[in-house]
């Protein structure tokens, strides 16, 4: 699974209309949500870092809700945009997440488990779960 990285609101116009995650490294305002939508109608999650969800508007909150789009809280760690405006994650992570739920950890363990071994946020892990393991 790809994330794409945008790092400003000037990226948002030039976005593919078909991305699904999108990862925000700045501090978006309701305009910018309300652009990032209507860029990409086929949105399904936003990830946020948690400094910025803290100060995110109620309002853009409730907008993404109200079109069926999650917020994730995380961060892209040792992600560098010069290289690549992708973040992926691993087809081996996926297949770990499977494998625990296989042998039979609840999803709370298994998301602990897979953070401390990956480093991903608690809300990604939870959302690959849902979208690409139990789907």
């Amino acid at each position: 699974m790809r994330l794409r990285v945008v790092s400003s609101k000037k990226e948002i116009p030039d976005l593919n209309r078909n991305e699904q995650v999108v990862h925000l490294a700045f501090r978006a305002s309701n305009m910018d949500v309300m652009n990032l939508v209507r860029t990409c109608p086929r949105l399904k999650a936003v990830q946020i870092p948690p400094s910025y969800y803290q100060t995110m508007s109620k309002a853009a909150q409730q907008f993404l809700e109200l079109q069926g789009i999650e917020i994730l809280k995380g961060d892209v760690w040792g992600h560098r945009k010069d290289i690549d405006e992708y973040y992926s994650v691993s087809e081996k992570v996926i297949d770990r997440i499977a494998s625990l739920m296989a042998e039979g950890y609840s999803i709370d363990e298994t998301v602990k488990k897979v953070h401390r071994e990956t480093k991903l946020s608690e809300d990604l892990i939870r959302y690959l779960l849902k979208e690409q393991v139990m789907a």
